[in-house]
């Protein structure tokens, strides 16, 4: 595709609106769908280290699950920008722990210990039937992901209206093990995307719990 760089930078202006512009009441209704997916894909997170993220743009808010996890016996983490075109930290999060404002004004936890993660809640901007995500462009993730020798469960989140037809990945882009939205929790297997029950088994063998 010729000029691919701006045709994602419009596709991320186009879906971002998109979510933007959903009414409150249905973003609850669709966000209470994907918290029950995550629920019902990890129905046993002790003592797994999830990361999640704080909302930013219309995104899923992942935080009203961060009491059940932690019921569960799972660690939460949110993710920190040390250094631009570097990997991500992940810092443990608690929900009454101080926090201070990082990159773009997301808040993220204030010196908490830096974990690795045994699964990651990722939100995309869009996503395609291939399971390749489409973000806000600055790879951040993708450089994350790529540190670890065994790749942690990546579970993508977006609503169905962030489904596009083919987001063209690249070299560097890494595909989800799953994507969940409203509609249900999908895993990648050969480089199609298929409606699964749990968020167990994709088939790599590489993160399983």
């Amino acid at each position: 595709m010729d000029n691919l760089k701006e045709w994602k930078k419009q596709q991320r202006q186009q879906l971002i609106a998109a979510r933007e512009s959903v009414a409150e009441d249905l973003h609850r209704q669709w966000s209470g769908a994907i918290s029950a997916f995550l629920k019902q894909g990890l129905a046993q997170p002790q003592h797994m280290t999830i990361g999640i993220y704080w909302p930013f743009r219309g995104e899923y808010d992942p935080r009203p699950l961060a009491a059940h996890f932690l019921q569960q016996g799972a660690t939460l983490a949110l993710p920190e920008v040390i250094e631009k075109n570097k990997p991500l930290c992940f810092r443990e999060w608690l929900p009454d722990m101080p926090m201070k404002a990082g990159a773009y004004g997301i808040p993220v936890p204030d010196s908490s210990p830096i974990v690795r993660l045994d699964a990651v809640i990722i939100p995309m901007v869009g996503f395609d039937p291939q399971g390749y995500r489409l973000g806000y462009g600055s790879g951040y993730y993708d450089r994350t992901l790529a540190t670890y020798e065994r790749q942690p469960l990546t579970i993508g989140v977006a609503f169905e209206l962030q489904r596009l037809p083919n987001i063209h990945p690249q070299a560097h882009d890494i595909s989800m093990h799953f994507v969940i939205t409203e509609a249900g929790i999908f895993q990648t297997r050969e480089h199609h995307l298929f409606p699964a029950l749990t968020l167990q088994n994709s088939g790599s063998g590489s993160h399983q719990q």
